[in-house]
């Protein structure tokens, strides 16, 4: 399948990417401490997030399905807190990355690649709680199509890539983001059930990418609450923040 192909290619080119960005970047005595502590925690991530964990999550899918579909609850609903789960556990290596700066041979807040050195903090008003609106509406559009795995992963991953270069992130290293995103649905979307859902058309595709990117926007009636609590925890963030 050509999707097939389209991922061994993106694995390929972050491969080749992330090779010659890490060694460019390391080898190159006018960068600082802390642009190399970043390229650092960006090749860690990639190792442990999408080779390493990226191999586990496929060698295992089968297994990882019989145990997720056993599971009493309604698919729609399973999809949602699948998917947040592994969105959380990817936090926990991204935010454990920044955290080791000092190991790296930087600071803690001159090299980081999460919002805060905070677990909570990062995943409460940055990461995490973006992205569950984005898996409620994306369980939304496979209750009506039935888009492959494949598909999931990759759009997903273009959505993810889409959003972290609106952040300032190289355009150029789209391929990574891909990874990096689209495992956070690979397995629950291979375990999705049989369901009444209608095949794809050409126009789903981009409807799909439209939607789940505004779907932030569901978070507006939290808005106060979440502002509560930005001014209660009153969290260290190396970014700016619109609840600061």
């Amino acid at each position: 399948m050509l999707s097939h192909i389209l991922i061994k290619v993106l694995a390929l080119y972050s491969l080749l990417f992330l090779s010659f960005l890490g060694f460019v970047t390391l080898a190159d005595e006018e960068n600082s401490v802390h642009d190399k502590a970043i390229i650092k925690m960006g090749l860690s991530l990639a190792i442990v997030w999408c080779v390493i964990g990226g191999t586990l999550l496929y060698t295992s899918r089968n297994l990882l399905q019989k145990a997720y579909r056993a599971i009493p609850l309604h698919w729609q609903l399973k999809f949602i807190l699948g998917c947040t789960l592994f969105a959380l556990l990817e936090e926990v290596i991204t935010v454990t990355l920044t955290n080791m700066a000092p190991l790296f041979g930087s600071e803690m807040g001159k090299a980081f690649i999460t919002a805060s050195p905070n677990y909570l903090h990062t995943v409460l008003f940055h990461s995490v709680i973006v992205f569950i609106p984005m898996f409620i509406v994306l369980s939304f559009i496979l209750r009506s199509f039935d888009l492959p795995v494949e598909h999931v992963f990759l759009l997903f991953g273009l959505i993810g890539s889409i959003a972290e270069t609106t952040q300032g992130q190289a355009a150029i290293g789209a391929g990574f983001w891909f990874f990096v995103y689209g495992l956070m649905v690979f397995i629950p979307a291979y375990a999705l059930p049989k369901r009444n859902a209608k095949p794809p058309k050409w126009w789903v595709y981009p409807m799909t990418v439209f939607l789940v990117i505004i779907s932030p926007i569901l978070l507006f009636p939290f808005t106060p609450v979440l502002q509560f609590l930005w001014d209660v925890m009153d969290p260290v963030f190396y970014v700016d923040s619109v609840w600061d």
